[in-house]
Formats: structure tokens, sequence, C-alpha cells
């Protein structure tokens, strides 16, 4: 297992099936509880679906770039998209009443819930959006 995994994709909601393959894959070996590995899994496909839908607009020539960090303790997982940034701050509170019924929404709330640490940041290609994700005390050994 090599310490960084990329893998670049169109924006085409039909690779998310690919990049959960490649992070599957890039994973094995590592010491992540089967809870821990589902987490990452939705985490990761709630950004990619956010980077392709939101972040490129859907447009197929601009590609999301994913990549897999093995770090002290756990896994950095960066996703990059080549939008025009947004701002997290100003996404609608998913917990708002007046949002409850919203069809859309609640992604970052969900990923932040199940990931160790979450940062967007501005990039000059995008944004980026980091996850991290670390392996548990009784599971290391």
């Amino acid at each position: 297992m090599s310490d960084e995994g990329k893998l670049i994709v169109p924006s085409d909601l039909a690779k998310l099936e690919e990049v959960d393959g490649f992070a599957e894959n890039w994973m094995n070996g590592m010491p992540f509880t089967k809870d821990q590995r589902d987490d990452i899994a939705i985490s990761l496909s709630e950004v990619v679906t956010n980077a392709i839908e939101h972040g490129n607009a859907g447009i197929v020539d601009k590609m999301v770039t994913v990549v897999l960090l093995r770090i002290e303790g756990g896994i950095r997982i960066e996703v990059t998209d080549q939008g025009g940034g947004f701002n997290p701050a100003l996404v609608a509170d998913p917990t708002d009443p007046e949002n409850l019924l919203s069809e859309s929404g609640r992604g970052l709330l969900i990923v932040h819930h199940l990931m160790d640490e979450v940062d967007v940041e501005p990039v000059s290609t995008g944004t980026r959006i980091s996850l991290v994700k670390r392996f548990t005390a009784s599971n290391t050994g």
C-alpha cells in the first residue's frame, strides 16, 4: 500500500462507483472497523457528489480530483473540484425548521458527524474539502 493514492474523474455521477472502489482498494489492510469504513465511504461519496453537482455544476469536462493520504493514526482524503468555490458559512442550516423538508442540504452536516475533521478551503483550481478519519485505539494493535 502506498502512502498516497490519486484519482481524477470527470464530473459524472456514474464515476462514484469507481471512486468508491479506488478508495476501498487503497485502504485495504488499514486497521479501520467496518463502521469506520462505512463512514469513510458515505462521506467520500457525499463530498464527490457535491463536487460534481455543485462545484463543477455537472460540467463533464471539469474534473474532480481525489487524493488519499496515509497520515499518523489514520487517513486524510482531499477532494478538489474546478468550480467557483463556496462559503460553507452561507449554506442553509438543515436543522432550521424551515429547511427540514428540503430534499437537499444535509450532506456536509452528515460528513461532519461521520469524520473526525472536515475542512473546506478555496484553492486556485476551485474548492478543496479535506476529511480526516483516525484509527480507533482498539484496532491499531
